[in-house]
């Protein structure tokens, strides 16, 4: 036969192999909805159970902003004496990274065991010679879905999460990743703000398992014991339970998650993201929020503050609608806001790795913290008002007599919106 023939077979081939790809992605997006009257901090169990998890009393939690967070994290890091692991997508070589890298060399020198999980494409620039430094320390460095033909079906899925845990007693969950645009206090466009938690409590048993999860898929390894998994005993008065799970035959629970409490909002819904492009289902849900009487706000970086303008002209795309729907939209200029937080209601909060979009939703490997605590609300609240009051709200009459090349900006990229 012609060599044509076997090339269109292969092309055929090709095609179909993609479309299996793309279906086992797909099945996995159900339209959500939920009918509730009851106030969300009375439904932590519903949360929890709803996301495949159980909501735990007694922890305790310490908001850091920016930069500063690296001083509290390395510090603590330099405190272990029996367990350190590190997960995050992003990690680029530089200053941060290499302060960071020394602080887990040191504490592998000193026989603690140092266990580094890095997104292979995240953190594809962290530097050989920062692996390899970290690797001759004794830390054990392994990257998430290499690029390899055993991994063909999966290059796509990436480990979106930001995690740290010492000792299996101590946590550190949100959005910092490890690049010098995260150090600084967000004063100018090179220099980042973003939110993390420092987390004492039973919870840090969850969020030791989100690690393990990822871990024994990469390595094999399962670690048991004290030096992991020791007894925790209650540190403070916040119900929390961690949201990170992907089921295969239903929604991925950071989805539904972020979709139940949009419809259990009863007085205010604010959410701050970096990248904000909702689903048609998300935004019907905020604009039935906004029918009820909820104050529903979302703070997002502009453009000019973004790492990423595509990603906000694909969110632009429905602004018209969310605007006619009465949800507040606010653009941050002056530099990119990373943080990934949910309030509602004065009462209930949500923070962590994932990003208000469908790859964050359907595909990454994502962390989220549910938590019930009006204290800790509050807090995120004013962070919100904080940024909020040098941003600039977006007014309808002046969105839909934006340039007609801002328009074909915005619907051009909003077609590549689930692999932004």
């Amino acid at each position: 036969m012609s060599g044509a023939f076997w090339g269109g077979m292969l092309a055929m081939l090709v095609v179909v192999q993609l479309l299996v790809i793309w279906s086992i992605r797909r099945h996995r997006d159900p339209s959500l909805k939920i009918e509730c009257d009851h106030p969300i901090d009375a439904l932590m169990p519903s949360l929890s159970g709803l996301t495949l998890g159980s909501a735990l009393a007694g922890n305790r939690w310490t908001v850091h902003e920016n930069g500063a967070f690296f001083d509290v994290l390395i510090d603590r890091i330099g405190q272990a004496t029996r367990s350190v692991h590190f997960e995050t997508f992003l990690w680029k070589d530089g200053q941060l990274g290499r302060r960071l890298a020394g602080a887990l060399c040191e504490r592998a020198r000193a026989g603690v065991k140092v266990r580094v999980l890095l997104d292979a494409q995240g953190s594809k620039g962290a530097g050989r010679d920062v692996v390899a430094q970290m690797r001759e320390a004794g830390c054990q460095v392994c990257f998430f879905h290499k690029r390899a033909l055993r991994n063909i079906g999966v290059l796509n899925d990436r480990d979106h999460r930001k995690l740290v845990v010492l000792d299996g007693r101590e946590a550190f969950v949100g959005g910092h990743c490890i690049v010098d645009d995260w150090l600084g206090d967000a004063e100018d466009g090179q220099h980042f703000a973003d939110v993390s938690l420092q987390l004492h409590g039973p919870i840090v048993h969850s969020i030791q398992a989100a690690f393990s999860e990822n871990w024994a898929g990469e390595t094999g390894e399962l670690f048991v014991g004290d030096a992991t998994f020791p007894p925790l005993e209650p540190a403070g008065d916040a119900t929390m339970h961690a949201v990170f799970a992907k089921p295969e035959n239903s929604a991925p629970t950071v989805k539904i998650l972020h979709h139940t409490v949009i419809c259990l909002a009863q007085r205010r819904l604010w959410i701050q993201n970096p990248y904000f492009i909702p689903e048609p289902e998300a935004i019907d849900a905020m604009g039935a929020a906004v029918k009820r009487g909820v104050d529903v706000r979302v703070l997002m970086p502009s453009t000019s503050g973004s790492d990423n303008p595509m990603v906000q002209h694909a969110g632009h795309r429905n602004f018209e609608k969310l605007l006619r729907c009465g949800v507040r939209l606010f653009e941050y200029p002056h530099t990119l806001l990373h943080q990934k937080i949910v309030t509602v209601d004065g009462v209930w909060c949500a923070i962590g790795s994932s990003n208000f979009d469908d790859r964050s939703f359907e595909i990454n490997d994502e962390i989220s913290l549910s938590i019930s605590d009006a204290a800790l609300a509050t807090r995120l609240d004013a962070i919100f008002e904080k940024y909020a009051a040098r941003a600039t709200e977006i007014e309808l009459d002046a969105w839909v007599r934006r340039g007609t090349w801002h328009k074909l900006k915005d619907n051009a990229f909003y077609l590549l919106n689930e692999v932004l």
